[in-house]
């Protein structure tokens, strides 16, 4: 496979079709594999953060356990590592949400996706910044930064004295929209929820960012992530609209097919696409996982049905649930729950699993207990499902 950096797909029009039709287990498989679900993947976590074109990093801890279920003998500390030595950051980026990325990826990314952001700033803080200069208020903004990092607060404190009339609260997140910052360590690493300094990612980095980096490579780079997928599939993971445009001029360059509801889908000629019977182990994936909001259509994923009760499970708007994946599609949930010393990871399926799928499952709970029950003295695993008992508990 073609580096990230260099991907470059070769014109196959010989290749192209419309007619081959992709079932849903088909579009599974080719997905998981992708993801490092079918098997892990023995590479170092900038390889696999630029595989997976980064992690959503709304709570800090999510891709910590999304890189544990994807990398072979992956350590916390690794991932911790790379964020102090700046290979890593975090910064808002794909559907104006917090991610973690590598530093190359960041340095194209964020312009790609500044449509995104401005969109996002018009419509949540637009009313509050009507009538200004939003370019006089990014200037003001990056002179601060240039000074020193700031944290949210200090930065909203600074803006009030600037325009004491203005709501200073929209005008700090207008900035952190407009205006590219990334997260300085702690804030990012596991464990750590407190509000922590942005700084400018020339700053931290020491390199510019691209001036004008082609729509082109992300949408290459997503569907060696996430592909076969339709355009309105990339649109929905990148935040982006108007990517046909793109699409098309890339079409003499990738293989076509159809899913079976008629969706065009689109893809590299080269990608994996597994025999649909390919065996899927149990996975673990976390809250916010990236494959969870990759698609419009995610019955590649999960029936319709358990979707809308994942919709449901959430404790507030977005809020995406950790889930279990059987054979390759989510069938329930699950969290750790941490009490005096003892940690619980309950997992409460959607509906009953065979004693295969449930044994399945706890051997790979026992692993992960292993690795994030954060130093407690008692661990078990129950079962939270009607119709099927408790795994009991190891300790």
């Amino acid at each position: 496979m073609p580096t990230h950096a260099s991907m470059k797909v070769a014109t196959t029009r010989g290749r192209n079709t419309s007619g081959e039709v992709l079932s849903r287990q088909a579009l599974n498989r080719a997905t998981l594999s992708r993801q490092g679900l079918l098997s892990r993947w023995t590479m170092s976590v900038p390889e696999a953060i630029e595989r997976l074109i980064g992690l959503q990093s709304q709570l800090p801890d999510p891709p910590y356990i999304g890189l544990w279920t994807r990398l072979v003998d992956f350590r916390c500390e690794t991932l911790t590592q790379e964020l102090y030595a700046r290979r890593v950051v975090r910064s808002t980026l794909m559907r104006y949400t917090l991610h973690l990325v590598t530093a190359r990826d960041l340095l194209w990314l964020r312009p790609a996706l500044q449509p995104v952001l401005s969109r996002a700033q018009r419509g949540f803080f637009g009313h509050y910044t009507a009538g200004m200069d939003l370019a006089e208020l990014v200037a003001v903004g990056r002179a601060l930064f240039e000074e020193r990092p700031l944290t949210p607060v200090e930065l909203r404190e600074q803006l009030r004295e600037r325009w004491p009339d203005r709501d200073a609260r929209a005008l700090a997140f207008s900035v952190r929209y407009l205006l590219p910052l990334v997260h300085m360590p702690p804030g990012g690493t596991w464990g750590q929820n407190g509000s922590f300094p942005y700084t400018l990612p020339e700053s931290w980095l020491g390199r510019p960012l691209d001036s004008d980096p082609p729509l082109a490579r992300l949408v290459l780079r997503y569907l060696a992530a996430f592909g076969p997928a339709t355009v309105m599939d990339m649109q929905q993971w990148s935040g982006l609209t108007r990517l046909l445009a793109v699409v098309e001029e890339l079409r003499p360059q990738l293989r076509t097919f159809r899913s079976e509801a008629g969706k065009e889908l689109f893809d590299l000629p080269d990608a994996p696409r597994p025999d649909p019977n390919t065996p899927a182990p149990p996975r673990f994936l976390p809250a916010y996982d990236n494959l969870m909001v990759a698609y419009v259509d995610r019955t590649r994923l999960m029936t319709d049905e358990h979707r809308h009760v994942l919709a449901g499970m959430g404790a507030g708007p977005g809020e995406i649930p950790a889930t279990i994946l059987v054979d390759g599609f989510v069938h329930g949930t699950w969290q750790i729950e941490r009490q005096s010393g003892h940690a619980t990871l309950v997992i409460e399926s959607f509906e009953p699993l065979s004693d295969q799928a449930q044994n399945a499952l706890r051997e790979e709970g026992e692993r992960l207990l292993c690795a994030f029950a954060d130093g407690a003295k008692t661990v078990e695993i129950q079962w939270r499902s009607e119709g099927s008992g408790p795994f009991g508990s190891s300790a």
